[in-house]
């Protein structure tokens, strides 16, 4: 006699974004394996209100803050889930019909993480009468990001990886975990936090084949410029646990664009981003995803034109030179208590 088929809950945080919440509520009804409930951490005054109809229970809580309260809102949904599998999907990635199905198969207590594949959307993808195959037609990879895996799954050796899209825990390790650091507010950080959290107990992250979500197209920052405060704030609070600052790829891309610099006493914001800024980071509507590195690229060959200097380097060596530069932003100037 087999075991059954663990119970699974889709916990999804949201403000605003309401088409795209109606998606992935559609894509979640179209699944082999329907999922025991869905429960929707609001991070807005108001709840969701006339959502499609569905054979599960969709739960809303509200975790309201000035700021995103991402961390807040994903213990809360993880302390309200009922299923034995829980699974972290973002407000903006509809899921393959198998989704649920291949996150319960691969996600059994003692497994620790696992992270399913994600692919991202071209505007308009969304129109009427979508399907996973339609999306599989236009969908790309993100050129940063690592695909799935040859084999069912892979050991995440690092970190860093950890991918807060779409990610899923038995409750039991999910519980072992300790959850978010809810010290972190606003956007970045958090997620690398978790990661290296995971990393000191001992808990493995995997990436596995399947698990399928599309991420949907809106606009977008990377770096992230709209978020400068928060970023600057959490990587001094990461520094405070772990002795090292993190994001240092956008706070690299940051300081080029001459938004912050690294002082004595910190990181500091010199302006506010403007609309050159915004021109040069921003997500168009020809573009599936925005990417640090072609920005990173962009103003090291304007530095390079003002300068009336050619850029004999390899690849290597520019990557070199990234990592060198990058490395620099890593050490904290001062400390934020970690208790």
């Amino acid at each position: 006699m087999t075991d059954p088929a663990p119970s699974v809950s889709i916990l999804t945080l949201a403000r605003g974004r309401e088409a795209h919440l109606r998606h992935v509520i559609a894509g979640l009804a179209r699944q082999t394996h329907q999922p025991h409930e869905m429960i929707i951490a609001v991070m807005q005054d108001a709840p969701y209100t006339d959502l499609p109809d569905t054979d599960f229970p969709i739960r809303q809580i509200h975790i309201v803050d000035d700021e995103l309260p991402l961390a807040r809102a994903r213990n809360a949904a993880g302390a309200a889930a009922q299923g034995d599998v829980l699974v972290f999907l973002d407000v903006d990635c509809i899921p393959h019909p198998e989704l649920v199905a291949d996150y319960a198969a691969h996600t059994g207590k003692g497994d620790g993480l696992t992270m399913g594949e994600v692919l991202y959307l071209p505007a308009g993808a969304t129109g009427p009468g979508w399907t996973a195959e339609t999306f599989d037609a236009v969908a790309v990879r993100h050129s940063d990001r690592q695909g799935p895996p040859e084999s069912d799954r892979k050991r995440c050796e690092d970190y860093r990886c950890f991918w807060s899209l779409t990610f899923a825990m038995h409750r039991d390790d999910w519980a072992a975990s300790g959850g978010f650091d809810e010290r972190f507010r606003g956007y970045g950080g958090e997620d690398t936090d978790f990661g290296r959290t995971l990393q000191e107990k001992g808990i493995p992250i995997w990436w596995i084949r399947g698990a399928r979500s599309y991420h949907q197209h809106h606009a977008h920052c990377m770096p992230p410029i709209h978020h400068i405060a928060s970023i600057l704030r959490n990587t001094e609070i990461f520094a405070a646990k772990w002795g090292h600052r993190t994001m240092e790829h956008w706070l690299h891309g940051f300081r080029m664009m001459g938004l912050i610099e690294n002082g004595p006493d910190g990181l500091r914001q010199l302006r506010e981003p403007g609309p050159e800024d915004f021109a040069l980071c921003e997500q168009r509507s020809d573009m599936p995803y925005a990417a640090t590195g072609p920005v990173i690229r962009l103003l090291e060959d304007r530095e390079r034109r003002i300068a009336g200097t050619e850029d004999t380097r390899t690849m290597a060596e520019r990557h070199a030179e990234m990592t060198r530069l990058q490395a620099e932003l890593l050490t904290p100037g001062r400390r934020i208590a970690a208790e």
